[in-house]
């Protein structure tokens, strides 16, 4: 086997021209034929059992080429890698230059690899100051809303529908007087003012009272999950059963007792203000830290491979379609709802993939320039804090290379952003 390599006219390119023997083209379309031979039916044997030169003289060699290809050339390419002390970054572009039967295989490989970072100055750089402080305004709110989440319904009578009331409804919709798919429901619990239904209609069930029948005349959005109803006016025939409306417990130490672990709503103050404080402190930090990392990528500039970018966009969107899973939802649907496609979504989130690779890039040569290291105690932390979380041991994690390599390449990069802030000035 021989390989070429060379740069491209493209920053960070690399082309590998491989020449591959005939034999061990050949080995490859003899593992391919004994991979698939009972696929094949020859006159006069058995399915599966003709031999490999009347499968060859009777579909033509060229029936193998494709799979030879793909069983001989993954490892060929990766050793190549490896050999080549390559750090690819995408996928590699194939062009296939002779394919033939007693042949060399000869094609190129044409990959994008990871950029020299040239620093600027990463000690001593400014950021500004961040402090959050608890005020007893934060601590009334938190105070109201632990008493809203313990409020009880009560029956409203004599009077019409109120802002924040919680209306109990039949309503079925319509658009050109046709009733559509998912536009009805009876004794729906509507609270009004919570934006919960399409703008217009929760103002116009102010004022309804008990029994009452009423049509709600709205207009879709323009950008609608369902393109049927996108931007079409529609009417609901609504009627109201029951009013209810949500009764506050007074907030005393009664009050402390019942929703807390604490005996006086001082206790209970003293509680939340701590909690908040905790949260405020690591807002601050976050904060601090992505102001010292904006600051020093500043001072970078990187040409980065569009392969990185497409990767980390891949990321993004598999990590938004994680969370949406939860909620009962995919990526797919999402972009429906909110009129997008796949395209218009990378492109939205383009730069923060280009802001992202450049921080990991920026950060891993600071961590090679300033000898960050990472300790065997910090990397046994981490895993015995991962142990707990997924119900294994440390030592059954360690048996996952991938998993630690991806630890200590998080760590180093943890140490290397407490070294830029550690290091930074404040204003």
């Amino acid at each position: 086997m021989n390989v070429k390599v060379e740069k491209t006219e493209n920053n960070n390119e690399l082309k590998l021209e491989f020449v591959i023997e005939a034999e061990k083209f050949e080995q490859g379309m003899k593992k391919v034929y004994q991979k698939n031979a009972k696929y094949f039916n020859i006159p006069g044997f058995r399915k599966g059992k003709a031999p490999y030169n009347l499968v060859e003289k009777q579909y033509g060699p060229e029936i193998f080429y494709e799979d030879a290809f793909n069983e001989i050339v993954p490892e060929i390419y990766e050793n190549a890698i490896k050999e080549n002390n390559i750090e690819a970054v995408s996928a590699p572009h194939i062009d296939v230059n002779q394919m033939e039967k007693g042949k060399e295989l000869k094609f190129t490989a044409v990959v994008q690899t990871k950029p020299e970072v040239k620093l600027g100055k990463y000690k001593g750089i400014e950021i500004p100051k961040i402090e959050y402080n608890v005020s007893d305004e934060d601590v009334q709110k938190e105070l109201e809303t632990i008493a809203d989440k313990n409020s009880r319904l009560v029956t409203v009578e004599n009077r019409p529908v109120e802002n924040k009331d919680i209306a109990v409804i039949d309503f079925e919709g319509f658009v050109d007087g046709v009733a559509f798919e998912g536009g009805k429901a009876e004794n729906h619990e509507l609270e009004i003012g919570s934006h919960s239904f399409i703008d217009g209609f929760e103002d116009q069930v102010i004022g309804m009272k008990v029994d009452e029948e009423k049509d709600i005349n709205v207009k879709f959005p323009e950008k609608y999950f369902s393109e049927e109803l996108a931007g079409k006016d529609a009417v609901f025939k609504v009627k109201l059963h029951e009013i209810k409306k949500k009764e506050l417990p007074k907030i005393d130490d009664e009050f402390a007792k019942d929703v807390s672990e604490y005996d006086t709503l001082d206790e209970l103050k003293a509680s939340i203000k701590s909690k908040f404080e905790e949260e405020n402190t690591a807002r601050a930090k976050r904060e601090k830290e992505d102001a010292a990392i904006k600051a020093v990528c500043d001072n970078v500039e990187i040409d980065i491979p569009s392969g990185m970018i497409e990767t980390e966009l891949n990321t993004i969107m598999q990590d938004l379609d994680l969370r949406l899973s939860y909620q009962g939802m995919n990526l797919e649907k999402y972009l429906q709802m909110i009129g997008k496609t796949e395209a218009d979504f990378r492109k939205d989130y383009e730069d923060q993939a280009k802001q992202s690779v450049k921080s990991n890039l920026v950060l891993e040569a600071i961590a090679s320039d300033a000898e960050i290291e990472v300790k065997e105690a910090d990397i046994e932390e981490k895993l015995n804090e991962l142990a707990k979380a997924y119900g294994k041991t440390a030592e059954e994690l360690k048996e996952n290379k991938e998993l630690m390599k991806y630890v200590e390449n998080n760590l180093k990069i943890e140490k290397t952003i407490e070294y830029i802030v550690s290091n930074a000035k404040i204003k």
